[in-house]
């Protein structure tokens, strides 16, 4: 489970806030996406929530600990794939996956079959002796997917983990998200393609200017615009681009609980 309650970041002293007292919670056994326009303030608050940044105010917590308070055993309940993949460009990749192994006590059975489970997945088996710095964009993104599944998280987080994926690894990719949710383990993760948020969460919330102006499933959202319940009207695409162009954005829904009927 994740939650997170009044959080707040400014970056500059006299600047408008990244995020303003930001309040969410996300149950097992979920896939919640987290939509917002370019500088709403998702990265930032996922970087808050993995403890990347500290808040000005509030608190992050992944399974009741406190990412900042508790930091060392908070960190050992998730997995995080940033929206870029920087990685150790001079390590192989069975290197890099082997650090992160190492890091979080994976035992060497399960280590081996995670990582033929998904590199096979992913088609990076023949390239895992390969230095990093030689993979593309697209395998270098695969292979933080990769790695951030070797310790079988209970809490998954990605920032954007669709960008620079071929449309057969973001099919696994999506499979992989359904997979864990069904598994009673957390999905987490922030997308602009309003299509798959549509087809795969559960639940959803929806930042503009560092607030949630929305929390709870695609019906509720429907229901808080005045919708009804089908017709291509009421896309989630285009319930977004009401929601986060209009001067009155509905109340805050609920947190997520549970699954989506």
């Amino acid at each position: 489970m994740l939650e997170l309650r009044g959080l707040s970041k400014t970056y500059s002293k006299k600047g408008a806030k990244a995020v303003d007292e930001l309040s969410l919670s996300v149950s097992a056994g979920q896939i919640f996406g987290f939509l917002g326009p370019n500088g709403a303030g998702k990265t930032t608050t996922i970087k808050m929530l993995c403890g990347i940044l500290k808040p000005d105010a509030g608190q992050a917590l992944i399974d009741g600990k406190d990412i900042n308070l508790e930091a060392k055993e908070a960190k050992r309940l998730f997995c995080y794939v940033p929206d870029s993949p920087e990685l150790f460009v001079r390590l192989k990749a069975q290197e890099y996956l082997n650090f992160l192994g190492d890091v979080y006590q994976v035992p060497a059975t399960e280590r081996q079959t995670r990582i033929a489970r998904y590199a096979a997945l992913f088609k990076l088996e023949k390239v895992l002796h390969a230095p990093i710095s030689s993979f593309s964009h697209g395998m270098k993104q695969k292979l933080l997917l990769l790695g951030s599944l070797l310790p079988d998280p209970q809490n998954w987080i990605l920032d954007e983990p669709l960008v620079g994926l071929d449309p057969e690894a973001a099919y696994i990719l999506k499979d992989i998200m359904r997979e864990r949710a069904a598994a009673g383990k957390t999905v987490f993760f922030s997308t602009h393609v309003m299509e798959v948020a549509e087809r795969l969460c559960d639940r959803l919330a929806v930042i503009s200017a560092g607030k949630i102006v929305f929390s709870g499933s695609l019906d509720e959202l429907k229901t808080r615009m005045g919708r009804g319940q089908g017709g291509t009207e009421d896309s989630l695409e285009k319930l977004f681009l009401e929601l986060v162009d209009s001067d009155v954005a509905p109340p805050q829904g609920s947190g997520a609980q549970g699954r989506a009927p």
